[in-house]
């Protein structure tokens, strides 16, 4: 009887060091982790690529849209200039614009809910400085942001509001750790700054706020965000 009462202890005592040993060396995984790994949702991964923000852009078929609006309004050189951020939208941003912004615009004002209008369509020289509002002439890295986040100038001289902030709801559980991810926010500011539970600001008023789902990316020339895919480019809303 004792020798199995002994036999019990020692079988509790190693389950006890195993899952204490298991949560070390998630502590220390993590805590390994250098500062300016890029994050894709909540994994990280090696940050830096041997090429220009364009040539990243390039290589990506997810920007195919993008490289060519970049190309019709010039702006190249201005993205891939020293110590410059850009908050990449994604070709589904810009067929959202197309779609369900301009064509449905065009539709209403014609009457014609048949008419079609595509990309190739668009006024490319008035667009300059919509590609410019996501182009920051320096370098905003996840290292340099919090909750509180600031203001920082585009490119299009109006200001974004860039902020660092734990998202609960993504939240996941791994040996008996909670690991909460933090994304990035770049928001567009509608009067005063919305606090982030902005379910009381009235729906004209609210900021129009958008994440990064991937973030931290160190190219030869900058720093590259790539904003969700849910994003409209130019902030713009459908009409109604």
């Amino acid at each position: 009887m004792a020798g199995s009462k002994s036999d019990q202890l020692k079988t509790t005592i190693m389950k006890l060091s195993i899952k204490w040993l298991t949560a070390f060396l998630l502590l220390a995984a993590f805590a390994s982790c250098k500062k300016n790994d890029y994050f894709i949702g909540g994994s990280l991964h090696n940050p830096n690529f041997n090429g220009t923000t364009y040539d990243y852009l390039k290589t990506n078929p997810l920007f195919d849209t993008l490289v060519l609006l970049i190309d019709k309004t010039g702006l190249k050189d201005e993205i891939n200039a020293a110590g410059t951020t850009f908050f990449a939208p994604t070709d589904y941003s810009i067929k959202n614009y197309v779609k369900d912004v301009v064509q449905e615009r065009k539709r209403l004002e014609a009457n014609d809910e048949n008419l079609i209008f595509d990309f190739k369509d668009l006024d490319f020289a008035k667009l300059k400085d919509s590609v410019r509002a996501y182009i920051f002439g320096e370098k905003i890295e996840r290292a340099g942001l919090n909750a509180t986040g600031k203001y920082y100038s585009a490119k299009d001289a109006e200001q974004r509001h860039i902020s660092l902030r734990d998202d609960p709801s993504g939240g996941y559980s791994s040996g008996g750790l909670t690991n909460i991810p933090r994304y990035i926010y770049f928001t567009k500011v509608i009067g005063a700054l919305d606090p982030l539970d902005n379910s009381a600001v009235p729906s004209e008023e609210k900021d129009a706020r958008i994440v990064a789902q991937t973030s931290g990316i160190i190219t030869t020339n900058g720093v590259l965000h790539v904003l969700a895919n849910g994003h409209i480019f130019t902030f713009a809303t459908a009409p109604k």
